[in-house]
């Protein structure tokens, strides 16, 4: 199998080593790439870059010959910046992108994961226009080459993002196209009703929807839920609808060999499985009865 397989997990950033913490942890699953949030997920409370031991990390990755252009942030969950009923929560939403997308260069890396975000209510095309704007203030302001990665969601609740064609409005309505990518979420892409048993077909639709050059990272997850359940709930790789299979034939295929894969899989025992799960893919083989042996 290919040994240049650009793949890794989400990692922590705590204390006391934070982002060399995050570096050890990638390297001790034989990643060759991760994500991290710069903080809490759940909210915007940042500690600041400086406490946070990023030179320390940055050498780390140069010494273990990992490519740091490659790495990527995610935001907070908290954002919803395509809805504007609040205008004082929209308001912050671009604040707190702002900072994300600051503090994303402030690491050295080059790409921050976004939700899209909720109409709550409004419709899908005010809020698609809602966010365009937001974004286009946040590329106004932060003064960073960093690219936002519209993530692909599966269409739980108001969420909007949820077909190519919706995340094509979007950078389609943007002053700053140029800062625009798509993070497509395998689970997510599924529980929408996308067939990624044929991913070269699905690649073919987001080539002709979006243009296969925003696509900037893949959050590689199966999922719990059958094809078209709008569930959002991932799982282990060979134990959810999505298969093993499947999945190992997106990490492999050519045409996405310089985009990152990300695992978001579920901890089993309270361990991280990303080491496991990445060890499979490398060598393109599943293991039997792997999950109930960790």
């Amino acid at each position: 199998m290919n040994e240049k397989l650009l793949i890794g997990s989400h990692v922590g950033m705590n204390a006391p080593d934070f982002y060399l913490g995050s570096v050890k942890e990638a390297i001790s699953y034989g990643s060759t790439a991760f994500m991290f949030y710069t903080g809490a997920p759940q909210n915007s409370f940042r500690k600041p870059l400086s406490e946070l031991k990023i030179q320390e990390g940055r050498k780390l990755l140069q010494e273990a010959g990992i490519d740091e252009s490659k790495l990527i942030v995610h935001a907070p969950y908290i954002i919803n910046a395509a809805n504007k009923n609040k205008p004082d929560l929209w308001e912050m939403s671009i604040r707190t992108i702002i900072n994300e997308v600051q503090r994303t260069a402030g690491f050295g890396c080059k790409t921050l994961v976004l939700h899209p975000g909720n109409h709550v209510g409004n419709g899908a095309e005010v809020a698609i226009e809602t966010l365009a704007e937001a974004l286009d203030k946040v590329f106004e302001k932060d003064g960073t080459d960093v690219k936002i990665a519209l993530e692909t969601m599966c269409g739980k609740g108001t969420e909007i993002g949820i077909t190519f064609e919706e995340i094509a409005k979007i950078i389609e309505l943007s002053n700053h196209k140029d800062r625009l990518g798509v993070c497509l979420d395998t689970c997510h892409t599924s529980d929408y009703g996308y067939d990624l048993t044929d991913f070269d077909a699905v690649l073919d639709e987001f080539d002709r929807v979006i243009g296969l050059d925003r696509l900037l990272v893949i959050h590689l997850n199966d999922s719990k839920n059958p094809k078209g359940a709008h569930k959002d709930r991932h799982e282990n790789l060979g134990y959810g609808f999505i298969g093993f299979d499947t999945l190992n034939a997106i990490a492999h295929n050519p045409r996405v060999s310089d985009i990152p894969k990300i695992l978001e899989t579920p901890y089993i025992n309270e361990k991280p499985p990303y080491g496991k799960e990445i060890e499979m893919l490398k060598s393109g083989k599943f293991i039997d009865n792997w999950k109930e042996n960790f």
